[in-house]
């Protein structure tokens, strides 16, 4: 029956039968895709949003935390009187915004054997610092759980929210470090030392947490109590496995079971208050094993995807009648051009640019197709001869890069040993830049017979801007070394030469040391560097980690009248010292954690022993295996120095 019937139905016919039925597959296809699509991208997004708000609150515990340890390491070692006590807890509270108080909790009979208990504690209140003691009156600060845990334990630990009557008054959470004393040969536990969080700070980060238009996140204690929450009733008066009894809810009562615990994971939830369904990302927070969740309300992810869909019906079903419509009345008159046009297409196609179209003899749609396919000829003529010409420029910089690349490091000294002469040390230097060229840089080199400086930096920024500023940086420095032996009169000088003409208001981190290498004494200055690492020797092979003390001195080249103090230390034999970058701890891996100062000194533990090429090559690969895939986004640059004395 086909055979009877013109083109047009032909093409009516078989478009709307085959298109129709495409449409369905892609259709059912796209719908079903999509919506794993937006599973997987809420997983994804739902995982960094968690981690990095998890992250930014870590960041803020562990800050706090540094504090009370601090303060109770130093009262352990220093004898401290009243107003030193006081102006020390004062000075916390009011340096630390973070911190909505502090105290220092005695023992009895602790602080003076006149008061059976005295516990100062300071607070903000109003914008002000309060005091009071909370040895006085009701308030027995020992019995309450802040310093009952920690004393029990003999470690530090994060208390459960709760509302301080008598003290702060307000919901807060307290970190408490113990602290000791020697007495008859026995630790004695002296008292408590203890950094409080205001819950208001908390409850201010996390609803900081938006998510399309009523997620939201919340955070639960290690115990499961809502610490933060939208529903203001919920804070402190309710427990996830209440919420899970309530309903009757056995996989909301595995989930607060997991999220005590530490874990993480991705999961479909219900609301806590509303019981709207939804998917929900939780994740620890290590510092006091509590945990954050953050809320993506399902139907409001997919009612765009619902409604695209049923845009897509409309538009699929509009389109078929209307170009069935069409071909009706432009089927005959398509069809010759249409060929003539297919001639020239496969001509086109296999590389003759030069073919002529067919004429145009109506204005019509298969007319503007032969002048588009004109148009398109000429463009493509246009797009390989600047393709052609765009190529060879790529080619040439990046041979330039490759040249700059070799050219800057062979400013860095990378014969090794570099004195095979000199015995009385060894010497190892590494730089892997991040891109073709890069802003660290590192050096070492004989002042005289008896004296070798070296010295790391990083300059701020990437690629050739800061390769430029690190030559000029070098040759700065070994030029003022030369003339003066005292390193923070070198970093002050090669500051104020750096300030001159500095528009771009460029800057570099310096870290310089000049070693005796017959004494072992190093006289060094900090620019602003990360503090190097001392790797000290005992008596019998024993070694310890530390961080080099270094003043805070400013970067160099950002303020012209900065000045830098000269410091001293003395290396024995098998000490070492190690200088790096921030490449190094900053390095990160596919779950967002940094290479961190902790690994770092895991690494030289592990590696103590080795020479100091083996120590960076060590370091180097450690970095690899931790970063994995990640692509590396700054500079390292490492260099290890052990003294072996003998000079003569």
């Amino acid at each position: 029956m086909l055979r009877t019937k013109g083109i047009a139905f032909k093409l009516i016919f078989f478009y709307t039968l085959s298109g129709g039925l495409i449409f369905l597959l892609i259709f059912g296809f796209n719908y079903y895709f999509s919506r794993i699509i937006i599973e997987k991208n809420v997983e994804d997004n739902a995982r960094n949003l968690a981690l990095s708000k998890a992250n930014q609150i870590e960041a803020v515990l562990r800050a706090v935390q540094k504090v009370p340890e601090n303060l109770a390491y130093y009262l352990e070692n220093s004898s401290c009187d009243n107003n030193e006590l006081m102006r020390l807890l004062r000075s916390l509270v009011q340096n630390n915004p973070e911190i909505y108080g502090a105290a220092v909790a005695f023992e009895p009979y602790g602080f003076d054997k006149k008061l059976l208990h005295f516990a100062p504690y300071f607070f903000k209140s109003d914008g002000s610092i309060e005091f009071t003691d909370l040895g006085k009156g009701s308030y027995r600060y020992n019995a309450w759980d802040w310093y009952q845990i920690p004393k029990e334990l003999n470690m530090p630990a994060w208390s459960e929210p709760y509302y301080d009557e008598g003290g702060g008054y307000t919901l807060m959470a307290t970190y408490s470090v113990p602290f000791y004393k020697q007495s008859g040969g026995k630790k004695q536990c002296r008292g408590i030392v203890t950094a409080d969080i205001n819950l208001a700070w908390l409850q201010e980060v996390v609803s900081s947490t938006k998510v399309l238009q009523t997620g939201y996140a919340f955070l639960i204690s290690k115990n499961g109590i809502i610490v933060t929450h939208p529903s203001k009733e919920l804070i402190m008066n309710e427990t996830i496995f209440g919420v899970a009894e309530a309903r009757d809810d056995p996989q909301l009562r595995d989930i607060g079971r997991k999220m005590i615990r530490g874990e993480s994971g991705f999961v479909p939830f219900r609301s806590i208050d509303s019981e709207k369904p939804c998917w929900m990302y939780y994740a620890p927070i290590p510092s006091n094993n509590w945990s954050l969740a953050v809320l993506f309300p399902r139907d409001e992810l997919v009612a765009d995807i619902t409604r695209l869909n049923g845009i897509v019906i409309a538009l699929g079903i509009a389109g078929l009648l209307l170009l069935s419509v069409a071909i009706v009345f432009i089927a005959h008159s398509i069809t010759t051009p249409l060929r003539a046009m297919v001639q020239a297409t496969k001509t086109i196609a296999i590389g003759n640019l030069d073919v002529e179209l067919p004429p145009v003899r109506f204005e019509d749609e298969v007319g503007k197709l032969t002048e588009a396919f004109r148009y398109m000829k000429e463009s493509l003529k246009e797009y390989i001869r600047a393709l052609t010409e765009t190529t060879a420029s790529k080619e040439r910089i990046e041979s330039e890069l490759k040249i700059a690349r070799d050219i800057q490091m062979s400013i860095l000294p990378k014969v090794f040993p570099p004195f095979p002469g000199r015995t009385e040390f060894d010497i190892y230097a590494a730089i892997e830049p991040a891109r073709e060229v890069g802003g660290d840089f590192y050096d070492f080199f004989f002042i005289d017979d008896n004296h070798l400086c070296f010295v790391i930096g990083d300059v701020s920024g990437k690629g050739v801007p800061a390769a430029l500023f690190m030559a000029v940086t070098k040759t700065l420095m070994k030029a003022k070394t030369s003339q003066d032996a005292d390193p923070g009169m070198i970093l002050t000088k090669v500051n104020k030469d750096l300030n001159q003409g500095n528009e771009a208001c460029m800057f570099v981190t310096i870290f310089i040391g000049i070693l005796n290498t017959t004494t072992g004494e190093i006289l060094y200055a900090n620019g602003g560097h990360n503090p190097p690492l001392m790797i000290r020797s005992g008596d019998n092979l024993s070694f310890a980690v530390e961080p080099l003390p270094v003043s805070h001195g400013l970067v160099v080249g950002a303020m012209e009248e900065s000045i830098y103090q000269t410091e001293t230390v003395i290396l024995k034999p098998r000490d070492a010292i190690f200088v790096y970058t921030d490449g190094v701890t900053e390095a990160m891996n596919e779950q967002g954690e940094l290479f961190s100062d902790d690994r770092l000194k895991k690494q030289l533990i592990k590696l103590h022993r080795k020479s100091a090429q083996e120590t960076i090559a060590g370091i180097m690969k450690g970095i690899a295996s931790f970063a994995r895939e990640v692509p590396q986004s700054d500079d390292i640059t490492m260099m290890m120095i052990r003294f072996h004395g003998g000079g003569e």
